[in-house]
């Protein structure tokens, strides 16, 4: 794999960056690399990234070029490690109102609805990582046949729980919001619950089945 490359962003903060494409080895270079600075001395904050991770870290105490050659060996250490994570299965109710945009993906694709849906729960996903909102999961793993452009205007409302594709990734909107990914079906699952440890369902690492609880014209 080619080295990322390890900067400092501002005067509390360094970055490591990998090339794109975004692929599971390099996601589990970050998520490797991430769990270890987690225990580091004058480390603040720690954000893993799509292709990307951020060290907050305190300027008074930190020596930021000792902390990059800490992040590069993080880095080299993590090709070997383990995918690790659990298995989540996530019921979806495709189409019809849970799914608005499911006929406008079938047309792009040349595939039929059913075909979509097929393929969609087909597929076993993993979680790349959180971001947009609490709980989001940006996965990878869509079927190259699935892959479609976001919406030429997305929606000021989004429910929460709706099941989208967004160009190569599938996801879950946790909570209600603005939104421009194609809406296939939604789930009654909660994505995130602040009352429940942790409060977001997915981990960066999981792998996630959607099974298809029922299709609707």
């Amino acid at each position: 794999m080619t080295q990322p490359r390890i900067f400092r962003f501002g005067d509390t903060a360094l970055v490591c960056e990998a090339p794109a494409p975004a692929t599971l080895d390099c996601q589990r270079r970050i998520w490797a690399a991430a769990e270890a600075a987690r225990g580091w001395p004058h480390v603040l904050e720690v954000v893993p990234g799509m292709n990307n991770l951020t060290l907050v870290f305190d300027p008074l105490e930190a020596d930021s070029e000792a902390l990059a050659g800490q992040l590069q060996k993080a880095w080299d250490a993590a090709a070997k490690a383990p995918l690790g994570g659990r298995e989540v299965e996530i019921p979806v109710q495709y189409g019809g109102e849970f799914g608005p945009d499911l006929q406008d993906v079938a047309r792009h694709t040349g595939l039929s609805a059913q075909e979509v849906v097929e393929r969609h729960s087909a597929g076993e996903y993993v979680v790349f990582f959180l971001g947009f909102q609490p709980g989001f999961a940006y996965m990878g793993g869509l079927d190259a046949a699935l892959h479609t452009p976001r919406r030429a205007s997305p929606r000021v409302e989004v429910p929460a729980g709706s099941v989208g594709i967004g160009g190569e990734q599938t996801g879950v909107y946790p909570a209600t919001s603005p939104g421009g990914w194609q809406l296939i079906g939604r789930t009654s699952v909660p994505l995130f619950d602040p009352a429940r440890t942790p409060p977001t369902l997915l981990q960066p690492g999981d792998r996630v089945r959607f099974t298809v609880a029922g299709i609707a014209a």
